[in-house]
């Protein structure tokens, strides 16, 4: 299938499982909420907006395999894979704060080709192809002209496990505050990701993050202008753990503060 039709429909499926998730808010029981692991929540609506995505991606590529956050399928392909967050943000969800998304990624042999990030209560789409340069419901986007940290607004996500890293990463937390306009936690990884490639932010680092949190934001904010690390400068950034994105100007700045205390 063509690249721009592939880019097409999945934005519609992003877009049909972000309604879902939409009307499921409304009257949304904080009691249907399960936990996964220590404050790892999830709920019916991740799992069912999770079937949403992979039903219509299984329509238009059945060749391909997936690696989906709540598991309801296991299939690996061999050349292509999607990598499915049906809801990043469950924690904003099921508090009732709004800012959530559907990110939804494909990759051919180990490279990402494709990004969508539907965030759902501003009806915002954030999308990328490999080459075809980065979009929010159909106008360009590009990351912004800040020059320097001191300059910049930064995204970050807080630790909700992994407890053992967190000193590091307040003492981490403490210097960007002070060397910087400030520091934003949105809730939702892909979103932070498609709001450096905005121009909105100007850098984001997080760790403890998994494939499916970041793999369709990356594509969007690389192809937007921007640059993604892992915590070593590396490119070990969708499934090593740990990222730094930026507007690619601040990247070398940020990185090497992130790398102070890491």
């Amino acid at each position: 299938m063509e690249i721009n039709t592939l880019l097409d429909k999945t934005i519609a499926i992003a877009r049909e499982a972000g309604a879902f998730i939409r009307r499921e808010r409304q009257s949304f029981d904080l009691n249907k909420v399960e936990h996964k692991g220590f404050n790892d929540l999830v709920s019916y609506v991740d799992k069912e907006a999770e079937k949403i995505v992979v039903r219509g991606l299984q329509e238009i590529m059945p060749e391909a395999g997936f690696i989906t956050e709540e598991g309801t399928i296991n299939k690996d392909g061999e050349v292509y894979n999607w990598i499915v967050d049906p809801l990043d943000g469950t924690t904003n969800f099921v508090h009732g704060v709004p800012v959530f998304s559907v990110s939804i990624a494909l990759m051919k042999e180990g490279e990402i080709v494709l990004g969508v990030v539907y965030e759902v209560n501003n009806n915002e789409c954030f999308y990328a192809t490999k080459g075809g340069g980065a979009f929010c419901n159909d106008t360009p986007i590009g990351v912004s002209p800040t020059p320097s940290l001191a300059s910049g607004l930064i995204a970050t996500g807080f630790p909700y496990s992994a407890f053992e890293e967190v000193d590091k990463y307040l003492g981490l937390l403490k210097d960007i505050i002070q060397h910087s306009h400030g520091v934003r936690r949105i809730g939702s990884a892909a979103v932070d990701l498609c709001y450096v490639a905005a121009g909105r932010m100007d850098g984001y680092f997080e760790y403890n993050l998994n494939s499916y949190d970041v793999a369709g934001g990356v594509i969007i904010l690389q192809e937007a202008g921007g640059k993604v690390t892992d915590f070593s400068g590396g490119d070990d950034y969708v499934f090593g753990r740990e990222l730094v994105g930026s507007n690619e100007k601040i990247h070398e700045e940020l990185l090497g503060t992130v790398r102070n205390h890491w």
